[in-house]
């Protein structure tokens, strides 16, 4: 077959079709290879056949349009996944909301040598106002907390670097990695981790890269009790069990994404966690 086959719409119609009947990716690529296609063309044609089906569907509903998410794993996919320095392990897989766990992203020793750096340095949480364009105190966060630079050490260069390759996505458009403390009782309750474009003060952080995309929630020790991070939307809920860690991702500032997610209270004990938000561009 010469040249990529275009993809018309009654290739759509059928593609969407069969994605819609719960058909596998490998089914219909498989299907499409049966056809003629060449895999590489076929993957092309899936890929930008839903992705020109978000768009419109977007259009239809007066929704925002999609953005390129990362994906660092697919359905039925590998259970190890090499992160440079390191292999993690899919413990988890969801498709929507889009939400992966993964086992063993920190060590013992990186762990505990995040929770030492960040202990003199923690201050009480705020929240970004997307009417003020502000960081402020909320009620809904009763947490401490710390920011540091992307690339500040070396270990904060290490953890990023890993974490870029983990998802596939640039390390420059990752923001610098969040360190949290949640003592006994202290929670975050449910909210989203994207800008809302609407709200007057949202351009602030908007004009840093643009975006937020996808979240990684790193857990820096295991409390004894409470704690999870919760999906309310899914009824999902992921343990904090230290070096373990949570993505998840959303491809348009919209609650129909399903990520909607809080830390639960600690019920005994304390948690640690870092979290490394992701920009669908570089971010300043």
């Amino acid at each position: 077959m010469e040249g990529r086959p275009r993809i018309d719409r009654a290739a759509l119609d059928w593609l969407l079709g069969q994605v819609r009947s719960g058909a596998a990716p490998d089914d219909v690529l498989a299907s499409m290879v049966g056809q003629g296609w060449q895999a590489d063309d076929a993957a092309a044609a899936l890929e930008s056949a839903m992705r020109t089906h978000l768009e419109e569907h977007a259009r239809d509903h007066g929704l925002p349009p999609p953005e390129k998410v990362p994906c660092p794993v697919g359905m039925n996919d590998s259970s190890v996944i090499d992160a440079g320095d390191r292999r993690v392990q899919v413990l988890a897989n969801m498709l929507h909301p889009r939400v992966v766990v993964f086992g063993g992203v920190l060590s013992e020793e990186e762990c505990d040598a995040m929770v030492a750096m960040g202990r003199e340095r923690l201050k009480p949480s705020s929240v970004f106002n997307p009417d003020t364009g502000a960081d402020e105190a909320h009620e809904a966060r009763s947490s401490q907390g710390t920011f540091f630079r992307r690339s500040e050490n070396p270990l904060c260069a290490r953890i990023e670097q890993r974490l870029a390759a983990l998802v596939d996505w640039p390390l420059e458009n990752g923001e610098g990695l969040q360190l949290l403390r949640y003592g006994p009782g202290a929670q975050y309750k449910p909210h989203y981790d994207y800008f809302d474009p609407d709200r007057p003060g949202a351009h602030v952080a908007l004009s840093r890269g643009g975006q937020r995309v996808a979240s990684i929630v790193m857990y820096l020790n295991t409390p004894a009790r409470g704690g999870a991070t919760t999906f309310p939307d899914a009824r999902f809920e992921v343990g904090a069990v230290k070096g373990n860690a949570v993505f998840f991702a959303y491809d348009r500032p919209h609650p129909m994404t399903g990520s909607l997610h809080g830390g639960a209270p600690v019920i005994e004990g304390e948690k640690w966690v870092a979290t490394k938000w992701l920009r669908v561009g570089r971010h300043l």
